[in-house]
């Protein structure tokens, strides 16, 4: 899987990706990030990527120029899967999204700064617009990462035990049960004795249970 990411500040995304299982993922050929600086794509000798509102009003805005001659020259190595705004009205991300959008082969992900970008490039090149909450961040830089952290990790052959990310929050629309590891007990604290009984089955139904009770007590807006 490609993804592309388009920032004003790509510095910020250095970090997320040269680390655990993106790294790893990329390693094995998996998953290629590319990041690219809009700046080598603005305007004029000092590469200019945005611009006062038409209408006046607080806020600079991200210029149509520099975003169309970028993704111009993405698209000239082949089409693309999506087209990616991130922006805080977009639909919201969930691991349904994330489920989907990691069986796609090429991603182009645009990360929103300032007021947002010119409503010409939404319009002409976005084909879905996602938020990862009903917040304001400085940039879509952040929300990128989340994104491709959440696709990377459940490509085919990423993790070592590919069953990991079937049990994860929200892949049953529940959220995960408790977990525990050695020691078996500790200041008297024990672990259930159905996690060291050996039946499968009965360990299933607990987990399933504790799931269904903690999605009711935690987040009970799932279960409607």
């Amino acid at each position: 899987m490609q993804i592309d990411i388009i920032s004003a500040v790509p510095d910020l995304l250095e970090s997320p990706f040269q680390h655990s299982i993106m790294k790893r993922a990329e390693l094995k050929g998996l998953l290629k990030i590319n990041i690219h600086d809009l700046r080598k794509f603005g305007i004029g000798n000092s590469n200019q990527i945005d611009d006062y509102k038409y209408g006046g009003g607080s806020g600079m805005v991200m210029m149509v120029e520099p975003l169309m001659r970028c993704i111009d020259s993405l698209l000239e190595e082949g089409p693309y899967d999506e087209i990616i705004y991130l922006s805080p009205d977009g639909e919201q991300y969930n691991q349904a999204e994330a489920n989907k959008l990691s069986m796609i082969k090429r991603l182009i992900l645009i990360c929103g700064h300032y007021k947002g970008i010119d409503e010409r490039i939404r319009i002409h090149y976005v084909t879905k617009e996602i938020s990862i909450g009903d917040y304001v961040l400085s940039g879509g830089e952040l929300a990128a990462a989340v994104i491709v952290d959440s696709i990377g990790r459940i490509l085919p052959g990423v993790l070592n035990d590919e069953t990991s990310a079937l049990f994860d929050s929200f892949q049953d629309g529940l959220v995960a049960p408790p977990v525990y590891t050695r020691p078996a007990e500790i200041n008297g604290w024990k672990v259930p004795d159905i996690l060291l009984s050996g039946h499968e089955k009965k360990i299933e139904e607990w987990r399933y249970d504790q799931s269904l009770e903690r999605t009711k007590k935690k987040r009970p807006d799932l279960l409607s």
